[in-house]
């Protein structure tokens, strides 16, 4: 196997030792990106080098994930042509013992203690990983070798990145005025202010507790010495989370949700994501076809939106925890179920769009080795920030998943319960022929999630596009952000002018972006050709990069 390197979105020359052994790797940081492709150059396997790229990107991208977080994994293991990718659901769960308001049926806050009411599987998922990439990758590589790189990057610091700078100025009122943020202000902000882009920042307190992760494997997180410092600092911050809580996160491991799309098969994550609605609009998508619409034209984004339309509306009836609810997947996944949302889509007229919008930041990271194995991965705090507070002075921000639950007692199958896992938004994805991968895809974004992949898949299957091709072309997003909370429809815009009249003439409400906005999400992709040349990029909406071996 062979590789062409594309660093920051820019192709490159093919690179490759002397052995012939290859392999790429993408994140939203060139430092995880660069910690990644080490592993690679190491002899290590894909797994082992997503796992560096996690750890790194849990230091150096703390405003969209952190060890006080989710993830969640595909792996494909390119040796078997009949190999269906395994899916890692990294999802805490509730606490047991939820506060008397939210027995009474209060809406969880966005922010603060009461939001960080779940537990954090982003490192029990690293451990579900790791055991594959020893007990069937033929992994090698220790466990705190592939940390190493992050302990010295919270250690020695990093030159901080725009998409850090960015979150900072959006939050800055919030984190001034709101007693949430006092904890957080004594990592995040030395000296009472944010740091400069360039310049070092640095995390001691999150140095020591990776240092003990490392040394005392990943169920010290969960039921060591360190468990007991986390959840004793949530608990003094006021979170209902509890030792016990700690020790009873696992993560699910299953068989990937698929559906066949052209000539192969996408495979995403199952419920609570929402993988399965990623699934139903590219299944709309091809009944609605795509061959009479030119790309980039208003017809290509209006049969795009209202695909989304048709499956979000789907997605906020049934998507839930299938532990505590009925989630009919295979009933929205049929044929039947996808022609009749199809058949409900006018080329000529727009459906009103009053429906909830779902805000949350993440990092997408991908890896595939030389054996053409592949890992394709999301985490997150959910929004940016997370719910602003830290678990004691471990220097681990603390997610707000818990606001993702509808208020408990409530009719609706996600409402919050006693160690009940969250509707998530994140679903990594990967396109696979032959029961091998092909397409390794995923971004950041929430609610923007499965309409981003609706864009990249299209062009890159559809419109036989190259990763960077992909990336670099307009996007919109449907619905509410944090920043307009008008039901509209946000297009970046390079679309053109005549795309967007032609749109608000459909019944659009359209509303412009800048061109490579930071809101129309954060993605990554590789691309692994039949005869094993990989060719990758990261968003130019981001600090990432694609680097090859």
């Amino acid at each position: 196997m062979t590789a062409r390197d594309e660093v920051s979105g820019m192709s490159g020359l093919p690179l490759a030792n002397a052995s012939g052994r290859a392999g790429l790797v993408t994140s939203p940081h060139t430092s995880a990106s660069a910690a990644g492709r080490a592993v690679l150059q190491q002899g290590g396997n894909a797994i082992e080098a997503a796992i560096a790229i996690a750890a790194m990107l849990c230091v150096t991208m703390p405003h969209f994930t952190g060890l006080g977080g989710d993830g969640f994994w595909l792996l494909a293991d390119g040796a078997s042509a009949d190999g269906a990718p395994l899916a890692i659901s990294g999802i805490g769960q509730a606490a047991r013992g939820l506060p008397a308001d939210l027995h009474r049926g209060e809406a969880v806050p966005v922010r603060g203690p009461a939001s960080a009411l779940t537990t954090a599987a982003t490192v029990a998922a690293w451990e579900a990983a790791y055991r594959v990439s020893r007990e069937q990758w033929g992994g090698k590589l220790s466990w705190s070798s592939l940390l190493a790189p992050a302990i010295a990057a919270a250690e020695d610091g990093f030159a901080m990145g725009r998409s850090q700078d960015f979150w900072y100025t959006y939050r800055a009122d919030e984190m001034r005025d709101d007693a949430t943020w006092r904890g957080f202000a004594q990592t995040f902000l030395p000296d009472g202010r944010a740091p400069c882009v360039g310049e070092t920042f640095r995390q001691p307190a999150l140095a020591f507790t990776l240092r003990r992760l490392a040394d005392g494997g990943p169920r010290e997180f969960y039921e060591g010495e360190l468990a007991a410092r986390l959840a004793d600092g949530l608990r003094s911050a006021g979170s209902p989370l509890t030792r016990d809580d700690f020790a009873a996160t696992r993560v699910r491991v299953s068989p990937a949700l698929m559906m066949p799309y052209g000539h192969g098969v996408l495979a995403t994550l199952p419920p609570p994501t929402q993988g399965v609605t990623t699934l139903q609009i590219m299944g709309i998508l091809a009944r609605l076809g795509l061959k009479d619409c030119a790309h980039g034209s208003a017809a290509y984004y209006h049969r795009l939106v209202e695909a989304v339309k048709q499956a979000f509306i789907d997605r906020d009836r049934y998507v839930a925890d299938p532990e505590f609810a009925d989630v009919p997947v295979e009933m929205l996944l049929s044929d039947e179920r996808l022609r009749a949302a199809a058949s409900r889509i006018d080329d000529d007229a727009a459906l009103a769009w009053p429906h909830r919008f779902r805000e949350g930041d993440t990092v997408y990271f991908a890896a595939t080795d030389a054996a053409g194995r592949a890992v394709s991965v999301l985490q997150t705090i959910y929004f940016d920030w997370g719910s602003g507070v830290m678990a004691g002075d471990t220097g681990v921000l603390w997610h707000n998943r818990g606001a993702a639950f509808r208020p408990m007692h409530s009719a609706h199958p996600n409402a919050l319960a006693p160690g009940k896992r969250p509707f998530h938004t994140l679903n990594p994805g990967m396109y696979l022929k032959d029961g091998r991968a092909r397409l390794l895809y995923g971004t950041q974004g929430a609610d923007g999630q499965p309409q981003t992949l609706s864009v990249l898949l299209t062009r890159l299957i559809d419109y036989g596009m190259s990763p960077h091709e992909a990336l670099s072309h307009p996007r919109f997003l449907l619905g509410r952000t944090f920043s307009d909370s008008r039901d509209n429809l946000k297009l970046e815009s390079d679309v053109g002018d005549e795309v967007m009249t032609a749109l608000a003439a459909l019944g659009h409400a359209v509303a412009p972006l800048p061109r490579h906005s930071a809101l129309a999400g954060q993605a990554g992709v590789i691309a692994i050709a039949d005869d094993g040349l990989a060719t990758g990029a990261h968003d130019p909406r981001s600090d990432g990069a694609a680097m090859a071996v």
